[in-house]
């Protein structure tokens, strides 16, 4: 391998294809039509795990499967590879994680949009804000040349944290975003250098500027959306906008008017698809709750009269490794998809489900468990489970016994506790993000990285593959029920 690696490497962008017969779309009414009028529904996934990794997806974290926060797993890679070796993996794990074969794929299932993840961290460095990474941005291009269906970009991790979550990629449980007002300025002039490249490229859906924001007081978000939505207009009039809820994606009850060519998203994750919830039978009671639960969240847009989209969605699953009876359980996850998606149609929504590619948990496609990357860092990978390290989806029958008593001891000192915010959390999960999802994963950090120590060119290449969509195996419940039905 040579060692001008790292200095060679060139991020392969294909040709644009034609533009969208469509023209760019816009919002008119209830509906998000075209040029010449006519609806369009988008229907897809998110690429979840690719731009903006997380633990649950790949192991490095949840498509990867690696603990903690991103960034700092990066770092801990880095300092076991050195820089030339780092950069070569990541970038390989990019190249191939989506490709040819993975933009097919989608077309042969008929969907029409993909969600792109994107954390910050790919666009500029916290070290030279402002600055912005030209290569970053080619990720970006390769995604929509290759696909060839519209895509929404989402802004996944911003600078700061919009929500203290893993997946915001600050490394602590804080959204800093709403506390500094550099954050802020640093995302709006991101969302400007996004709007200037992708003016005019009716493949591009629309731009989703903050995922799941969460902020305690309300009306920052709110402030912050009309300052960016001014920006992202001055650069590109046309070009929807689609706005998170706040809290997740779950609360518009202090949203006024709507912005224009706007669309207000929610995330609709259903507790009967997660571990821990009550057995899901399809009950009369039970299809009400869970009707319950998506009119309580597109209050704002039947008031407001404009159009839905669920921008995240969906069940986790189970594997052998999680006992005999894992199949019966995913199919009890496939009955609440179907569900789910019984309402949506009905409602005539647009979707995204959550999502595309992982290891193995939530994806619609996932690394063969005898892959090199899954078969190498397998003993970390039931570790990590087995802490309970993650959250998404997270079984804690292993380590409850552990916390319990902190949670009891919380509940009884600092009764307060039981109403922190955000108001979806319990004790449990404020536990939880602090003390496995933090503290634990920090300590997994080096854990995880020795796994890569003293690899060749070669064994990076051949882990990196292992996200490869020949090397995956498809979750065939899943898609034959979310593949569009011919209209």
């Amino acid at each position: 391998m040579s060692e001008q690696v790292l200095s060679q490497y060139v991020v392969k962008v294909p040709a644009a294809s034609k533009p969208a017969p469509s023209g760019v779309l816009k919002v008119s009414g209830r509906e998000i039509v075209g040029q010449d009028g006519k609806t369009v529904i988008l229907r897809g996934a998110g690429l979840g795990g690719h731009l903006n990794m997380e633990n649950f997806i790949t192991g490095m974290l949840l498509i990867y499967r690696y603990p903690g926060h991103e960034k700092y797993m990066r770092r801990a890679v880095k300092k076991v590879l050195g820089e030339e070796k780092y950069e070569y993996f990541f970038d390989r794990f990019l190249e191939y994680f989506f490709a040819e074969e993975d933009a097919k794929f989608f077309a042969s299932l008929g969907f029409n949009c993909i969600r792109i993840a994107v954390n910050y961290r790919h666009l500029e460095d916290d070290f030279n804000p402002g600055v912005f990474i030209e290569k970053g941005f080619q990720w970006i291009d390769r995604i929509i040349n290759l696909a060839s269906i519209y895509t929404i970009l989402d802004l996944h991790a911003a600078p700061g944290g919009q929500n203290g979550d893993w997946h915001a990629d600050t490394g602590i449980h804080m959204p800093l975003f709403w506390e500094h007002i550099e954050f802020q300025n640093r995302t709006v002039a991101i969302w400007e250098a996004l709007a200037a490249r992708y003016k005019g490229n009716s493949w591009v859906a629309g731009y989703n500027p903050l995922n799941e924001p969460c902020d305690e007081e309300h009306y920052r978000l709110l402030a912050f959306y009309d300052r960016v939505e001014a920006a992202i207009r001055k650069v590109d009039p046309d070009h929807i906008l689609f706005w998170d809820g706040n809290t997740f994606a779950a609360d518009m009850s202090r949203f006024k008017d709507p912005l224009p060519n706007s669309v207000y998203a929610i995330h609709d994750y259903s507790t009967f698809g997660f571990p821990g919830s009550e057995p899901y039978t399809g009950t009369p009671e039970q299809k009400a709750k869970m009707l319950r639960s998506f009119e309580r969240k597109i209050t704002f847009q039947e008031r407001t009269g404009g159009p839905i989209w669920n921008g995240e969605w969906g069940p986790v699953y189970a594997s052998p490794e999680d006992g005999a009876d894992w199949e019966s359980i995913n199919e009890v996850r496939y009955g609440v998809l179907k569900d789910q998606l019984a309402l949506y149609e009905e409602r005539k929504i647009s979707w995204s489900i959550w999502l595309y590619k992982d290891i193995g948990f939530q994806g619609m496609v996932y690394s063969s468990p005898e892959s090199a990357y899954i078969k190498k860092l397998k003993p970390f990978l039931h570790k990590k489970k087995r802490l309970a390290a993650d959250e998404w989806g997270v079984d804690l029958s292993t380590v409850q016994h552990i916390f319990q008593p902190l949670e009891d001891w919380l509940r009884d000192e600092v009764p307060g506790i039981k109403q922190r915010y955000p108001p979806m959390w319990n004790v449990s999960t404020h536990v939880g993000r602090v003390l496995r999802n933090i503290l634990l994963s920090e300590e997994l950090y080096p854990e995880y990285a020795a796994y890569f120590e003293g690899s060749s060119f070669e064994e990076l290449d051949a882990m990196a593959a292992s996200f490869k969509f020949e090397n995956c195996l498809q979750r065939k419940g899943l898609n034959e029920a979310i593949k569009p039905k011919p209209q």
